[in-house]
């Protein structure tokens, strides 16, 4: 059996991420998508919470990095996937999207992202 797939898509954070001395001030809001990979057959059997990587779990580590300003997006995305290995060590992989949206740049941009997909060197399950 291979790897499944659990999505948070499209959470919301008011955050105040950037370069510019106004965006510490004033702030933005993003938008973050990730999808972590995991072995989930041992839950679907189960049906119990304690077998599963928790969405809740990973939604609150998104929020709480969100929650510490950085200057670049990617410092903020490289937290967020490497605070999900430490935490839940049965994440194979994830992929983290940042996005700035309606950024302080020229031109009419609705949003900025930043992607990170890594592989947990910590997994020691099923190969990917």
């Amino acid at each position: 059996m291979g790897l499944q797939r659990i999505d948070i898509e499209s959470q919301r954070e008011y955050a105040y991420h950037g370069c510019l001395d106004e965006e510490a001030m004033i702030g933005s809001e993003y938008r973050i998508d990730l999808s972590v990979f995991a072995d989930l057959y041992r839950s679907a059997q189960s049906d119990e919470l304690k077998d599963t990587v928790d969405y809740v779990a990973l939604r609150q580590i998104i929020s709480e990095e969100m929650a510490i300003r950085a200057k670049l997006l990617e410092t903020v995305a490289a937290r967020i996937v490497q605070r999900i290995f430490s935490q839940h060590p049965q994440v194979a992989r994830a992929e983290v999207k940042v996005c700035k949206l309606n950024p302080p740049i020229d031109g009419d941009v609705h949003a900025v992202c930043v992607a990170f997909l890594e592989e947990n060197p910590l997994f020691t399950g099923k190969a990917l």
